[in-house]
């Protein structure tokens, strides 16, 4: 299974890159239509990905953090929606936005995905309204002290809070935040 690629764009289109690796392979990668706009031709990448193995095609999906592959596992529990859905829903906005979407039962919000209509939009509140409270209970205890330090840090030097969330996944919090903020920041490829 492929679950993290690593190479140069080599195109981007509207929801797909390709991705060239250093050992010459060239990977077609789904991403969100968000997600795509902020790529450039020739940057260099690293992103947690998603193989769907199908009868007829194999299919790569890509995620700009590990949370946010997360999530879209999560959304692909849920009867009715496939990994392109999936995308589409991770397409409406931030993770927060949609889980608190999804937690406050906004219908309206979630039939904006394209495809999606008021009765799987039903589906997946009643079958994640529990799994995403439970979701953001964790992130805020894993983001006390230092490591809640570090979010907010990365916020105020303006990356996105899904950004920060993914920047510190897999950081030791017990560490000085200065030393966790470097890590940070080496992850987000700025340091």
């Amino acid at each position: 299974m492929i679950s993290y690629i690593s190479g140069t764009i080599h195109s981007v289109s509207k929801n797909t890159l390709t991705i060239l690796t250093s050992a010459g392979l060239g990977y077609d990668v789904y991403v969100t239509t968000r997600h795509a706009l902020e790529l450039r031709v020739g940057e260099d990448i690293e992103m947690p990905t998603y193989l769907k193995v199908g009868e007829t095609a194999l299919e790569l999906f890509g995620f700009k953090s590990k949370d946010e592959k997360d999530f879209f596992i999560l959304l692909l529990s849920v009867k009715g929606i496939g990994p392109k859905g999936a995308m589409n829903i991770l397409a409406l906005g931030s993770i927060e936005d949609v889980q608190s979407a999804i937690g406050r039962g906004d219908i309206k919000y979630l039939t904006a995905v394209q495809g999606m209509g008021k009765k799987t939009a039903e589906r997946l509140v009643v079958e994640l309204k529990s799994k995403v409270h439970a979701v953001e209970k964790d992130m805020e205890i894993k983001e006390s002290g230092s490591l809640g330090e570090v979010v907010e840090a990365l916020i105020a030097m303006g990356y996105s809070k899904e950004d920060a969330r993914g920047a510190i996944s897999g950081l030791d919090g017990g560490e000085v935040v200065e030393v966790v903020l470097r890590k940070a920041l080496k992850s987000l490829s700025v340091f």
